[in-house]
């Protein structure tokens, strides 16, 4: 190990040239981590730097910067005076610290959203349109800032005004922008959820850009936590006297979509991309191809959505779509609202949305003792914890009938004469 020597004057050469030739390098301290060396030799003197990353248990990694001034005139390149070294060695701990990888140019928090949408689809096949319209809701306010000079102020400023942000209200073509204020429990709790997501975006591109870029500011959007107890799993499941009521008040042309869902379980996105070459008669499968998380699977049909299938197949080309418009094109992202809000009102059913047919379905299955796993690779879940903070709660288990058993009996409520006109499925 080389010792440091405080009480010579590297910067100057007469100095230089009174120490004795040494196989150790006389270091002078830079920065933490970082140092300028001169070894004094037989034929003159070397200029030497190491470094080390600050915190790290890694031992110094060294490089010679150039030779010293000490016989030849410094010019700049190859003999370097005390001020040019230390140039020399900045810029050589500099290239260290953003791990040898020099930017060629700014790199900007938009640059990072899009290299992580690149790998996202390298890795999955497809980006999932709920990431697409995050990432473009974080593009406007922080894409143009570089992401070197990101500060955990600037991340938290911009999180926390998302999370009270007034939230966008669809309108009709042509119609002035309507804005919700976040302004009750609930509407900030759904606010705060939406700004969890965003964040979980940005942080996801920030960090793969820091996997290859030790130079950027990691801690910038480490610290910044997102909002804890504001996920909450939404409850509302139709029972299956609401589910037929709301297929019959369904518009002719947009019924089989919601049929399609309560027998499936499938996203209104899954469905209006499925396609009739997605249908599997043999297996009585449909395969949803276009899924949230870019991962296809199979729905699996009982013999009422198989008899569903075989309608909607019915003299169509494979190509063609198996729920699509009338005159046989895609149905688009939000003509649902509309027509889930009439089908509703018809019904005289509490307005809910498209995605609850879906969790109804997961519903039926749960309160009919479907194990969760199963429930899982049917509605697509990553993993069980999903499955379960939704249904558990629905399912016949050993615990729920063990309590009901163990207070019953207590005998403080009148029978009453009132008999149920349905039992909720």
């Amino acid at each position: 190990m080389g010792r440091t020597v405080k009480d010579v004057r590297l910067q100057d050469r007469a100095a230089r040239a009174r120490l004795p030739v040494s196989p150790d390098i006389y270091w002078r301290p830079i920065a933490e981590g970082c140092h300028i060396g001169y070894y004094r030799g037989a034929r003159g003197g070397k200029w030497v730097a190491r470094y080390r990353l600050p915190g790290s248990a890694k031992g110094y990694v060294k490089e010679r910067i150039g030779e010293a001034d000490d016989v030849r005139d410094a010019d700049g390149e190859k003999v370097l005076d005390w001020s040019q070294a230390q140039k020399a060695a900045h810029d050589w701990f500099e290239d260290k610290a953003r791990g040898g990888v020099k930017p060629a140019g700014p790199f900007t928090v938009s640059d990072a959203l899009d290299e992580y949408s690149k790998s996202f689809k390298a890795r999955t096949g497809a980006v999932p349109t709920d990431m697409t319209s995050r990432v473009e809701i974080i593009r406007p306010v922080l894409g143009h800032l570089e992401v070197a000079n990101l500060t955990q102020t600037i991340i938290s400023d911009w999180f926390n005004a998302r999370a009270s942000s007034a939230k966008m209200v669809r309108t009709k073509k042509g119609a002035e922008p309507k804005l919700h204020a976040a302004d009750t429990k609930e509407a900030l709790r759904k606010r705060r959820s939406t700004a969890n997501r965003l964040l979980t975006v940005l942080k996801a591109a920030l960090n793969l850009a820091a996997e290859t870029r030790e130079w950027l500011p990691i801690a910038a959007w480490a610290k910044v936590k997102p909002f804890r107890g504001v996920d909450v799993p939404k409850r509302r499941f139709l029972t299956d006297d609401e589910a037929r009521r709301l297929v019959n008040a369904s518009e002719a042309d947009f019924r089989p979509m919601v049929r399609a869902s309560l027998l499936t379980g499938a996203r209104y996105g899954e469905l209006r991309h499925a396609k009739v070459k997605d249908y599997d008669r043999q297996s009585r499968t449909v395969y949803l191809v276009e899924t949230k998380n870019a991962i296809a699977r199979p729905a699996y049909l009982d013999d009422e959505g198989a008899q569903m299938l075989e309608t909607a197949v019915a003299g169509k080309g494979p190509g063609d779509l198996l729920f699509g418009r009338p005159d046989g094109t895609q149905w688009k992202q939000a003509d649902q609202l509309r027509r889930m809000n009439d089908a509703f009102d018809r019904a005289k059913i509490d307005k809910t949305t498209f995605h609850d047919l879906r969790r109804s379905y997961g519903a039926r299955l749960a309160r009919a003792g479907v194990p969760m796993a199963v429930i899982a690779e049917a509605l697509g879940h990553k993993d069980e914890r999903i499955t379960r903070k939704h249904y558990a709660h629905l399912a016949p288990s050993y615990v729920s009938e063990t309590v009901r058993a163990a207070v019953a009996g207590l005998g403080i409520v009148e029978k009453s004469n009132v008999v149920p006109l349905e039992k909720s499925a």
